[in-house]
């Protein structure tokens, strides 16, 4: 109890004036966090997500956290979700549809109820299995730090405290909880990471998980020092004028790390890490190269590399896709993509402006430009038999203004992946030994 209302001083969060939804689940962690805010007087209401994937353990939970609430007196709130529904129309996995329908209905809930704050039970060690889980993908300092304690209206209080220690609470108070079956199953990343790497990394040092937390204080120092010492340096390295945003060569160059220096910049127009060292290593070479996000075209121009802003009706020549969830403009046209694990129930939607990809068949970055006269590909279910892009069209009907606005998708610059809005390729389809899944959507 002390050091949960020292943390909360130390945030800086007024809990005692204002009202709090805590997301309550019946595990051990909301759990500790209810009784926490039970006995240090704040006033609460319980959030509880029946996401429907345990079948009756989910009702069970349900019913727990029922019984929690009348002996705390404090309001319920329960919504159940149809998850898997949610996930297969969307195409993501059941553990992020989830995520984002319980944070959108939090959301949505403590607006139409006049919370000030929304309270989950993240710990340390659920800091530490992000970070690792990010290193795993690759991450930037942001990305290192693990889980912030404040998001918005969002609020940790249990960061301080790791998986351990609140079990050593709840066991103290004599509370009960209810265990989700499935946090024991090492099929998820998470959980592996939970199960098999930060145990072994206890064997090395027993203290891992404290460590680690103060190691994650002082990152997020250093990485809000540097945004802000970076905030300053841009002021002078950028010039905006007539919808246009200036970056000086000479100043870039003469600094000290300038391909990160750019792409701090360059971020907020879209840009990711990977694109900005391409563009960093162009500037040696002559003018007029350009590169394309969502949004905005970098162009070499002499001194200056110019940043504008993309026009709602114009297409590139060509556009570079990269293997990250991220947007892009095709003209007036948006396209979306994003990746995911392929899941055991997963199904193929038969829709001609989606095309569904085996990730590990592809080189990246992807192209899109438009067809040309003697474009070949092997048409999806054609028994791999080549076609030309020109026949598939005319076979379609395709009316010659039709035709000017068809792209093909290419795998780095080379093979068709996709006629855009037809006919995938057959080398690259979704197959039982597929484990990830890239999803490209013409129109988001």
């Amino acid at each position: 109890m002390d050091s949960f209302l020292t943390f909360i001083n130390q945030q800086k969060w007024d809990l005692e004036n204002r009202r709090t939804l805590l997301a309550v689940s019946g595990g051990v962690d909301s759990v500790a966090l209810l009784h926490l805010f039970h006995k240090a007087g704040f006033e609460v209401g319980i959030a509880h997500c029946n996401f429907g994937l345990r079948d009756v353990e989910s009702d069970e939970d349900e019913r727990f956290v029922n019984e929690l609430a009348k002996t705390y007196s404090c309001p319920i709130f329960i919504k159940r979700f149809k998850t898997k529904t949610f996930a297969k129309a969307h195409s993501v996995s059941t553990q992020m549809a989830a995520r984002d329908l319980r944070y959108q209905w939090f959301r949505e809930l403590a607006e139409d109820q006049k919370y000030e704050w929304i309270a989950t039970a993240h710990h340390a060690n659920d800091s530490i299995e992000t970070t690792i889980l990010n290193l795993t993908r690759g991450t930037g300092l942001a990305g290192v730090h693990g889980i912030n304690s404040t998001a918005g209206k969002v609020i940790r209080p249990l960061l301080f405290a790791s998986r351990r220690e609140i079990e050593g609470y709840v066991k103290q108070n004599d509370l009960s909880w209810k265990e989700d079956r499935t946090n024991a199953s090492t099929d998820y990343k998470r959980n592996l990471v939970r199960h098999k790497v930060i145990p072994l990394l206890e064997k090395m040092n027993p203290g891992f998980v404290r460590t680690s937390h103060v190691t994650s204080e002082r990152l997020r120092a250093a990485d809000m020092l540097l945004t802000s010492f970076l905030n300053s340096w841009q002021k002078g390295a950028i010039i905006g004028a007539g919808g246009q945003t200036r970056i000086g060569l000479d100043e870039l160059l003469a600094s000290v790390e300038p391909t990160y220096r750019l792409w701090f910049i360059l971020q907020n127009y879209g840009f990711g890490y990977q694109q900005v060292q391409q563009i960093f290593e162009s500037i040696s070479k002559s003018s007029g190269k350009l590169f394309h996000s969502a949004s905005h075209t970098v162009l070499k121009d002499r001194g200056f590399l110019i940043v504008r802003e993309n026009g709602p009706s114009e297409f590139r020549e060509q556009l570079r896709i990269w293997d990250e969830d991220e947007a892009y403009f095709l003209g007036d046209q948006q396209l979306v993509v994003s990746r995911f694990d392929k899941l055991p129930d997963f199904e193929v939607i038969k829709e001609s402006q989606i095309a569904f990809l085996d990730r590990d068949l592809l080189s990246f970055p992807l192209t899109v430009r438009r067809w040309n006269e003697g474009d070949l590909f092997l048409p999806f279910g054609m028994g791999g038999r080549k076609k030309k892009v020109s026949d598939l069209l005319i076979d379609s009907k395709v009316s010659l203004f039709e035709k000017e606005r068809v792209k093909v998708l290419l795998n780095g610059d080379d093979k068709i992946i996709w006629v855009m809005g037809f006919r995938t390729d057959e080398r690259f389809k979704i197959s039982a030994n597929t484990r990830k899944i890239l999803k490209v959507c013409i129109g988001g």
